[in-house]
């Protein structure tokens, strides 16, 4: 089921991405990377259904269409504001939204109506004629309307429209999104399963049918013609049955004049057999990253049956993070074949690949092995990776005993605990915000955890298969100020250095100023500039409390 849901939303967006490269000047694909996209369709995360996907259509589009990828929720947790043009739309741009989707995290919000407009203006739809295209596993979660951004940007558009893929919602979900297409005169496409997107592209499909001419004249009677002059096969090694609906793929292209391969008639997948004009064209099969190429010769009244060999293999990975594990869904596998090619998976892998040698790596957090494999053409390798990583949640407190830290502002590093003759440590990684999960190679590490003016170290150990929480007591509290019509306010420690001077604890160009702060005494500055100058004030803060302070 996953692989044909898979090959029918290629089919699906092969065909719309087609028709918008012929009706649009420019267009930009909205992709929805929240955290709700490691759901799962039978069994296979959202994410890695479509990165796949992308992969697929983005190998079919012309090359000179001007194509751009902005996403949201994939750099930070909980904040409406993550949204980015990663690729800005240009000829050519295939492989590089491809990179940008294969290497994308996946962890926030939805502001689904903002990305839209935001897409919108970075196609000047204003001035020129925009297509965007939106595809979300989710309703907007950021407090928008998406029905009125619909309205508002085809009002304000020169020929602006919204296209809503509505990836595994429900049918009421959808109707909450539908809007946004129908609004601007766009289609929406429910994505639930294979059987209702295949209902779906054959609805669009049949909505509008390209214009065909009208019919010649009947020609004199002539011998029955053979229904198919194209039946093509493809196999993975010489001798080994034909493959069958295996997501395999014809592209098909014309030649020019020199023999050289031409412009692309048609893309055609699994077990296709059909019509062509008579002529030659080069036809080149591909299943996963493997691919043959032949010429071919149409002839009226002959069916050409070519037989494409990939020369290919099967490899099956199951990345664990430690023996006896279940398969880790967030790992990375990165598999380098023949020809230079490179490909990048995630969780549990599929692929298939040229036969040879083939260079494996697979990513748990920070942990990573590789190895090599020989892979014979028609052979399946099935292999569970053990990366050998263990877990740790960390998070903070204000004290001992006291109350955890919660706000999204508490940095966490990760370091090698083994200092360097220079008496630094080796930074491994980083997180924000309570709850901080990393997966670590076995040893010896510190983390330094840190709340806007206090910090403190936390010393652990982990050992592969291990799952451990790491607490650091920050001995702080946390200071509120207010001075009523301040223009600045700056916080000191109260005791002075030898030179005189008192070290910085922060500072806030308001009224209003908090902070989190080691526990010890504190002078406060609030400067009014023309409306009363400085004044100070003194407070001590103490582990575990708040101090409220207003400087009159």
């Amino acid at each position: 089921m996953i692989a044909l849901s898979r090959g029918v939303l290629a089919v699906f967006l092969t065909l719309w991405l087609t028709a918008i490269a012929a009706a649009a000047d420019r267009t930009i694909i909205v992709l929805d990377a929240s955290g709700s996209m490691w759901g799962q369709i039978d069994g296979q995360p959202k994410l890695e259904i479509a990165r796949q996907t992308l992969r697929t259509v983005l190998q079919t589009i012309p090359a000179d269409m001007e194509l751009g990828l902005l996403a949201y929720g994939h750099r930070e947790k909980g904040s409406c504001d993550d949204i980015e043009l990663v690729v800005p739309p240009a000829p050519g741009a295939a492989s590089s939204i491809t990179l940008a989707a294969d290497t994308m995290k996946f962890l926030g919000k939805t502001p689904l109506s903002a990305s839209v407009r935001q897409a919108a203006e970075a196609l000047r739809y204003t001035e020129d004629k925009a297509t965007v295209i939106l595809i979300t596993d989710g309703l907007e979660t950021c407090n928008a309307d998406p029905c009125a951004v619909g309205t508002e940007l085809e009002q304000a558009g020169v020929d602006f429209t919204a296209h809503v893929v509505g990836f595994g919602l429900t049918a009421e979900e959808g109707r909450l999104v539908a809007c946004l297409a129908e609004n601007t005169g766009g289609k929406y496409i429910q994505a639930s399963d294979a059987g209702a997107l295949k209902d779906a592209l054959i609805e669009t499909v049949a909505v509008a049918p390209a214009p065909q001419p009208e019919p010649a004249p009947a020609p004199a009677p002539e011998p029955a013609a053979p229904e198919f002059n194209f039946v093509p096969k493809t196999s993975l090694a010489q001798g080994q049955p034909a493959l069958d609906e295996a997501g395999n793929a014809y592209e098909i292209y014309a030649v020019k004049a020199d023999g050289a391969k031409g412009e692309r008639v048609a893309t055609e997948y699994d077990n296709y057999k059909g019509s062509l004009e008579p002529g030659d064209y080069i036809i080149r099969a591909t299943l996963g990253e493997a691919f043959a190429e032949m010429p071919v010769k149409i002839e009226a009244g002959k069916v050409a049956e070519p037989a494409f060999v990939l020369n290919a293999g099967t490899l099956i990975v199951r990345p664990l993070a430690s023996e006896g594990a279940e398969v880790n869904d967030g790992a990375t596998v990165i598999t380098e074949y023949p020809g230079g090619g490179k490909a990048t998976n995630y969780g549990l892998t599929k692929i298939v690949l040229p036969a040879g040698e083939q260079k494996l790596t697979v990513k748990i957090g920070e942990g990573e092995i590789s190895e090599t494999l020989a892979l014979a053409a028609g052979q399946t390798i099935e292999k569970d990776v053990v990366v050998g990583v263990g877990r740790v949640v960390v998070n903070a407190f204000y004290a001992e005993g006291g109350e955890k830290v919660g706000t999204s502002g508490l940095d966490i590093k990760i370091f090698k605990a083994r200092k360097k003759t220079d008496g630094s440590r080796e930074q491994v990684t980083y997180g924000f915000g309570p709850d901080g999960k990393f997966e670590l190679s076995p040893g010896d590490y510190v983390a330094i955890v840190r709340m806007d003016e206090a910090e403190a170290e936390q010393p652990f150990n982990i050992r592969a298969g291990e799952s451990k929480d790491v607490t650091a007591h920050l001995n702080a509290g946390v200071l509120a100020v207010s001075a009523p019509g301040a223009k600045h306010i700056e916080v000191f420690g109260a005791k002075k250095d030898i030179q005189g001077n008192r070290k910085a604890f922060g500072y806030a160009f308001d009224e209003k100023h908090q902070a989190t702060l080691p526990t010890g005494d504190y002078v406060i500055v609030a400067d009014r500039e023309d409306n009363g100058g400085k004044k100070e004030a003194t407070a001590t803060v103490n582990a575990g409390e708040r101090t409220e302070v207003t400087v009159p």
